[in-house]
């Protein structure tokens, strides 16, 4: 059975067009499945980076926030990210934190709302770092949070309902929220849609523009590969830039900000989410990381995603020893994400086994064992590889007693 399903993943490498895009990373022998929450190194950012350094910072220095577009990178950068989530050009700004991002746009969205909405709604599933930030700008703006399943979401949006913020895809079980209906739901009910995009950008196709998102933020180290602390990124669409009203108006998004004035005056466009200076060498890793997206159609990503998650699943099944492991990722490929999370009473001890022979997932507390596939760099023999290694794992490791 172990040489059937390596015929079929040598098979279906040698027919997948987007494997050739795997040369373009720093890859070693380790199957790597978690470029779900670090993406792998491209394998020219070093050189892009050692001439930052070097030459623009060393030899230049000053004059580069001109004469090397220093300034201008965070709607530079932006505009590369702006097709990889479906969104037209001047609507995406990239600096900051995901979090800060997040804090911007939920601040800004209750004031976009208007009077008499007091409520945001949230993803009781949230990643953390969203809840504690919508938590603390309920606190500031005299809201209150709902905590809700995102399936749920379309049902409470009402008349007091400011906006909901929602993940478009689960951190832990790699599910994919219904971005369309839910967005067209809290429109429906005169509410703003903010979504957090950090497991999907990169991934999947997303629609910003198609689908009348109103705010999102997301990470770029991700799926994006940009680098550890890679700078996050902000949209804001071009319908809603006039009265974007950011929590944080820093120097960077005055409408002069060499003027030195006392005053605050925003920008134009989605300059508004800029705040203090950009962090040059990370938006210029990153920057340099995007150059391995050239001619990659996100369909194309989408598409092989889902043949991988496929593959691993199957070979899931018929490897691992019966009732060790339950798939808690959809089976609808209309569901999932570009991840696949398997919950496991002795994950913590699977894990650190499964990386100590070569196969890198990632935990999540208490038993969850993720794993995520980046179309860009992990084929199909990666997929069976971590499966049949899984598998030779939970039979060396003693089952919790139950």
């Amino acid at each position: 059975m172990s040489e059937t399903f390596g015929e079929r993943a040598q098979a279906l490498d040698t027919a997948d067009e987007l494997g050739k895009h795997r040369e373009k990373f720093a890859l070693d022998a380790t199957v790597y499945l978690d470029g779900n929450s670090l993406g792998a190194l491209p394998a020219h950012v070093p050189a892009r980076m050692a001439d930052v350094i070097a030459r623009e910072w060393g030899e230049l220095r000053i004059r580069s926030w001109d004469e090397s577009g220093w300034w201008t990178a965070p709607e530079r950068v932006g505009d590369r990210i702006a097709p990889l989530v479906g969104a037209a050009e001047g609507q995406i700004v990239v600096g900051d934190s995901t979090s800060v991002n997040v804090f911007k746009a939920v601040v800004a969205g209750t004031r976009l709302a208007g009077e008499g909405r007091d409520e945001i709604l949230v993803d009781a599933t949230t990643f953390p770092t969203d809840g504690y930030i919508a938590q603390s700008a309920a606190r500031l703006t005299g809201h209150r949070i709902v905590p809700l399943d995102p399936a749920d979401i379309p049902g409470a949006a009402g008349d007091r309902t400011a906006l909901a913020l929602v993940n478009h895809v689960d951190y832990r079980t790699g599910r994919l929220q219904d971005l369309p209906a839910v967005t067209a739901a809290l429109h429906a009910a005169g509410a703003l849609a903010v979504w957090d995009l950090c497991h999907s950008a990169g991934a999947l196709p997303v629609g910003l523009d198609a689908h009348g998102v109103d705010l999102a933020v997301g990470c770029t180290y991700k799926y994006l590969n940009g680098g550890p602390g890679a700078p996050a990124f902000l949209y804001v669409a071009e319908r809603h830039q006039g009265r974007f009203d950011s929590p944080l108006p820093g120097w960077n998004s005055h409408a002069d900000p060499f003027g030195m004035t006392p005053g605050y005056r925003a920008a134009e466009g989605a300059l508004r989410g800029r705040v203090g200076t950009p962090d040059i060498l990370s938006m210029s890793a990153l920057e340099a990381a995007l150059d391995v997206w050239d001619g990659v159609r996100i369909e194309d990503v989408r598409a092989k995603s889902l043949a991988l998650t496929d593959f691993f699943l199957e070979c899931v099944r018929a490897y691992a020893p019966e009732g060790r492991v339950v798939s808690v990722t959809p089976g609808a490929h209309a569901e999932r994400g570009s991840q696949v999370a398997l919950r496991c009473a002795e994950a913590p001890a699977v894990m650190a086994e499964l990386i100590r022979r070569g196969v890198v997932g990632d935990l999540r507390r208490p038993d969850i064992l993720r794993f995520g596939f980046t179309p860009l760099y992990v084929g199909f023999a990666d997929a069976e590889r971590a499966a049949r290694v899984l598998a030779e794992v939970l039979r060396d490791v003693p089952a919790a007693a139950a």
